[in-house]
């Protein structure tokens, strides 16, 4: 009987150590594939993000390689526009400095060593001293200047004439007396007979030009400008821009009267 008990005990005592292997067995084979399972996924991870990684040196390549293209083509256009530019024979004139106010002005535009005028310019009359706005006309043969009122006299045996104009700053009118130089026969559009008018010698500036000429005396009221400058001051001096307008610069000094009356 005895025999009989130790014998049972023993076999379950087997049976009991076989499980417990077993289960110690499947254990250690659960843990083994979970961290082969972690493993697995840090590399998977890993290698996404080399993937990454390459991805993004592959782009910054590209760009590279792009901007050092745009910069190869830029310079070649810029030797390419150098060399088809041509280059001047002679050094530009530089601006001209007006001392009296400090600024720089630009030099009058030439042509043949002419000065370039427009259809309307700044010219600067002495006497009055005044600056007016003044019509540039190449068909006119003398030039013209307003004469509100008009009255000849003489003065020590010689004629004189007395006339006004309008001072365009303030509109009041200004008395001007000059020398009667000679009375000219002018013939307007539709006019039958040639109308007379005085003649005196003015000093006009106009741009870089400053000369003494005949203007002939009428009332130009009813016109927008005071002053018409014709061909007797035009010729061999300006070239007129019909198409342009103020050329020259505005008078901040004007050119003290040295004509004689």
């Amino acid at each position: 009987m005895r025999l009989i008990i130790s014998h049972f005990f023993q076999s379950h005592l087997t049976i009991a150590i076989l499980i417990l292997f077993s289960l110690l067995s499947l254990s250690a084979c659960n843990n083994e594939n979970i961290n082969e399972k972690k493993l697995s996924e840090r590399e998977a991870s890993i290698h996404v993000r080399e993937a990454e990684l390459a991805t993004l040196f592959s782009e910054l390549a590209a760009q590279k390689a792009s901007l050092e293209s745009e910069q190869a083509k830029a310079h070649k256009d810029n030797e390419h526009l150098n060399a088809e530019t041509p280059q001047p024979d002679c050094l530009p004139v530089p601006a001209i400095e007006n001392t009296s106010s400090g600024k720089i002005e630009a030099p009058l535009e030439k042509i043949d060593n002419k000065i370039v005028l427009g259809n309307r310019e700044y010219v600067y009359l002495d006497p009055p001293g005044l600056e007016l706005t003044a019509r540039i006309d190449t068909g006119a043969r003398t030039s013209s200047l307003n004469a509100m009122t008009l009255m000849e006299f003489e003065r020590d045996g010689k004629p004189y004439v007395k006339f006004t104009i309008r001072n365009p700053q303030t509109g009041e009118p200004i008395e001007i007396t000059r020398r009667l130089r000679r009375i000219a026969k002018i013939k307007e559009r539709g006019d039958r007979e040639a109308q007379e008018r005085p003649v005196v010698k003015m000093r006009v500036t106009v741009g870089s030009i400053n000369e003494l000429i005949d203007f002939t005396l009428e009332n130009r009221s009813k016109f927008k400008h005071q002053v018409l400058i014709g061909r007797n001051l035009l010729r061999d001096l300006a070239i007129v821009d019909v198409s342009r307008s103020y050329l020259t610069k505005k008078f901040e000094n004007p050119i003290p009267e040295n004509s004689t009356k």
